[in-house]
């Protein structure tokens, strides 16, 4: 038989720590595989069972006034013996270990029966490897299948020998029942605490796993709505910068006074660059007021939606504001959103059609509030130099108005310009929506 280390004999996680630290030990003494441990346990068995049952014959017995013949007491020491060494097999072939066992107890019992009820340590053993490896149900009814064999072994002997036959039975059938269903049951019980601890740890694992991707996919998040402040901040400002350092170059021969204005000007869009790529960083780390820059920056939205204007329009292109409708609140988180969204479409319309008139719209209606931001065909095409690459501004764009639940549209006009037209509802339900929103959204 072989004796190959077995992997399923390794210490698992749902092995009781004892046992673990046993079954190390024992790999470290080589001691590996099913059939090489149930052997040591096998011995250490058998040497439990004989000093046992030899101190129940030669001291015990004695001292109770029984007397105990020397050549059964032999015969049964080396029976038990044998159902001890048999427990070597009680994992490989359980069923052949547990049957083996009961034919040994079996004699046993014919051998003393009535005077004493003997039994060794290997009935209980097996019985428990029983409940162990098999169903409950399974286990307990073989274990009821060996009580049955030993009882009807038991009540074969007292026939010939016993005078009180129903008493020889019933204490045969009780002494079986605790040592065969007790011990199944006591394995099946501890069978069904391992992989509960099991199904506990692999829960444990999966709730671990799940928290890790929801930490990672909030990193994701917080990782993309950095990416599209700082887009939305660095394109329209740098755009502009770019624009006016151009007109700079070509002044400097012809107009030194107005380079030095275009120079100042650059340096204070530099300025305003700054301070707001401060505040988008102090908010984005949860800093507000004060602590999210240097406390002279507003959050951007509608209300200083004239000067984003203002400052498009000083680039070069003609940009009109039509306001209607009278003003009111939207929640924080909506008003970023649309001034972000009315900033991205003038850098667009800078880059994409330079020189093109642009109009932009704020309409506050019954239950909505309407911005669109449209250009006209460019009267030339834009250099390549000038062109961006890649559509993240519409990437962006579209996702702040899913975040606030609004509608988003963009494309060109009939005419050949572009518009950019978001939707926001403002009907008491959506605006609480979008408010809770905003709680765990400040940007």
């Amino acid at each position: 038989m072989s004796t190959h280390p077995d992997p399923q004999a390794e210490a698992t996680p749902r092995t009781p720590r004892l046992t673990r630290r046993l079954d190390e030990r024992l790999t470290r003494l080589g001691v590996t595989g099913r059939f090489a441990r149930d052997g040591l346990l096998a011995a250490a068995v058998t040497v439990a069972t004989l000093l046992l049952l030899a101190m129940l014959f030669w001291i015990v017995a004695p001292a109770e006034g029984l007397a105990v013949d020397p050549a059964r007491a032999w015969l049964v020491l080396v029976l038990c013996g044998v159902q001890a060494v048999l427990l070597c097999l009680r994992r490989i072939r359980p069923l052949l270990c547990l049957a083996l066992v009961v034919a040994l107890q079996l004699v046993v019992v014919g051998l003393f029966l009535p005077e004493l009820s003997i039994r060794g340590l290997a009935p209980f053993v097996a019985a428990y490897t029983v409940g162990t490896l098999r169903p409950v149900r399974t286990a307990l009814l073989i274990a009821g299948v060996a009580t049955l064999a030993e009882t009807a072994g038991a009540v074969a002997s007292a026939v010939l020998v016993a005078p009180d036959i129903l008493l020889a039975t019933l204490g045969s059938l009780t002494a079986s029942a605790l040592t065969y269903l007790g011990a199944a049951f006591v394995g099946g019980y501890v069978a069904t605490y391992r992989r509960y601890v099991e199904l506990v740890r692999v829960r444990a694992e999966e709730a671990v796993r799940a928290q890790q991707a929801g930490v990672q996919a909030a990193i994701g998040a917080e990782r993309s709505r950095m990416a599209r402040e700082l887009h939305d901040v660095a394109a329209h400002h740098l755009s502009g910068m770019v624009v006016q350092a151009a007109a700079v170059e070509r002044l400097i021969d012809r107009d030194p006074a107005a380079a030095r204005a275009g120079v100042a000007w650059i340096r204070a869009q530099g300025k305003q660059t700054l301070d707001n790529l401060r505040l988008v960083v102090g908010v984005l780390r949860g800093r507000t007021g004060a602590d999210a820059g240097d406390g002279t920056v507003p959050v951007p939205g509608l209300a200083v939606l004239d000067d984003l204007v203002r400052t498009a329009a000083d680039l070069g292109g003609p940009v009109d504001f039509v306001r209607e409708g009278q003003p009111r609140e939207v929640p924080p988180i909506a008003d970023v959103a649309l001034y972000r969204v009315a900033q991205e479409s003038l850098s667009n319309a800078r880059q994409h059609a330079p020189g093109a008139p642009v109009r932009v719209a704020l309409r506050y209606l019954d239950r909505r509030v309407t911005l669109q931001v449209r250009n006209d065909p460019p009267p030339r095409r834009p250099e390549p130099a000038t062109r961006t690459t890649g559509g993240v501004g519409l990437v962006g764009m579209r996702e702040r108005a899913q975040l606030i639940g609004a509608e988003f549209t963009a494309g060109p006009t009939a005419d050949g310009g572009w518009a950019v037209t978001v939707h926001l509802p403002t009907a008491p339900e959506v605006a609480r929506a979008a408010t809770a929103t905003a709680q765990g959204d400040p940007t």
